[in-house]
């Protein structure tokens, strides 16, 4: 990687550290907000909007000439709910929470950003940097989206990145069209009727019906040659009243996440997996509801946005790997990028490092300086045009 002098680097590590330690989950990035936002302030940004989308913020930052493109890149402010295995210095401090999805070095390689940003003024247009609530539900995109100040910043380029354990460090891996999988959570309630355990003849238990569904579920995705591509369905829970011997149980609950890379897919799936629960709960005489949640649709790139994310990193001298597959995984950026020209791509978080979503995952400092240093290096390649 060429070297590159990035300003305050100790100062972001701080940062990175102090996020790290106070992790707040969707949704309640409130104090995380606060953190930023009063760490941004030192960069002088032109306006900064507060609570957007909930707890949201995004830092705008003019260039020399007002006239252009308006550039926005965007980073995560939430935290999950699994508790943190590692003994840092900086551990969470929040019982049963942790970054263990890397928002803690994303919000950090974004203020890196702003730092390079106030030592050399872009050209010209502007540049949008936003801290977005709620990615891990994928409510926090759609909220964004929503919030009427956000519809007055109309950026003509969006560009995020997500850290990617098991990848070389540095490593920017890019893919033009689908980059991650479109996913949804399903919630099927069945309603029967409880009695006493002694006299279940008086009941209707769901238990049958439950267990019935759970393999429907799992046949529908076993019937590969009515998908267009890749498409999972993968039961996540399921629950059989209560912890009562003496009780003979009359409701029961499956949750399942749905995921594909087509649309066609997921719409298919939905429809599928609907029907699979109605016809059971019809066979046993139950009472039913299903609920959609947690929607994510396909992050799917802008080949030209690609394009100018390759001659960014190649600039930078960092190595490009193309994707052959998209990531099973899910990205709530895929409202960006479903409505403005863009691209999310992959930063490498090195071999040895512990997995996404892990106890033991520990954002790389290192990749601060890389991650800045291609963001501001993306701005400048778009400037050339």
């Amino acid at each position: 990687m060429q070297a590159i002098a990035l300003p305050d680097l100790d100062k972001l590590i701080q940062l990175r550290h102090s996020l790290h330690r106070h992790p707040e989950l969707s949704g309640q990035e409130t104090l995380t907000a606060e953190r930023v936002s009063h760490f941004l302030q030192q960069y002088n940004p032109d306006q900064i909007f507060t609570g957007l989308g909930g707890t949201g913020i995004a830092a705008v930052f003019n260039g020399s000439n007002p006239e252009g493109p308006t550039i926005l890149f965007r980073a995560e402010l939430d935290a999950l709910p699994i508790a943190e295995t590692n003994d840092l210095p900086y551990s969470s401090e929040a019982e049963g929470l942790g970054h263990k999805c890397g928002h803690d070095g994303h919000m950090t390689i974004l203020a890196g950003l702003a730092a390079l940003l106030h030592q050399q003024k872009s050209e010209r247009g502007k540049v949008v940097l936003l801290f977005q609530p709620a990615e891990e539900t994928g409510a926090g995109a759609w909220e964004v989206l929503r919030d009427e100040r956000f519809t007055n910043i109309k950026p003509d380029y969006v560009f995020a990145l997500h850290n990617l354990p098991g990848v070389p460090l540095h490593q920017v891996v890019v893919r033009n069209g689908v980059f991650a999988a479109a996913s949804t959570g399903m919630i099927v309630e069945l309603t029967g009727r409880s009695s006493h355990a002694a006299e279940p003849e008086n009941g209707l238990n769901p238990g049958a019906a439950m267990a019935e569904l759970i393999l429907g579920f799992q046949d529908i995705v076993t019937k590969k040659e009515q998908f267009q591509d890749l498409t999972l369905l993968t039961v996540v829970h399921a629950r059989l009243g209560e912890i009562a011997f003496g009780t003979n149980p009359g409701y029961a609950t499956v949750m399942a996440t749905l995921r594909s890379y087509q649309p066609g897919d997921l719409k298919l799936l939905k429809s599928l997996a609907t029907s699979a629960a109605q016809m059971v709960a019809e066979k046993y005489g139950l009472g039913y509801k299903i609920n959609i949640v947690e929607e994510f649709p396909a992050t799917v790139n802008n080949d030209a946005s690609v394009e100018l994310v390759k001659r960014a990193a190649h600039s930078l001298q960092l190595e490009v790997e193309e994707a052959v597959h998209p990531f099973r995984w899910s990205e709530d950026f895929g409202h960006f990028t479903h409505l403005y020209q863009g691209a999310f791509f992959g930063l490498g978080a090195g071999t040895e490092q512990a997995q996404l979503h892990h106890a033991d995952y520990d954002f790389p400092d290192a990749l601060i300086t890389s991650g800045s240093a291609l963001f501001y290096s993306i701005i400048q390649e778009i400037l050339k045009r």
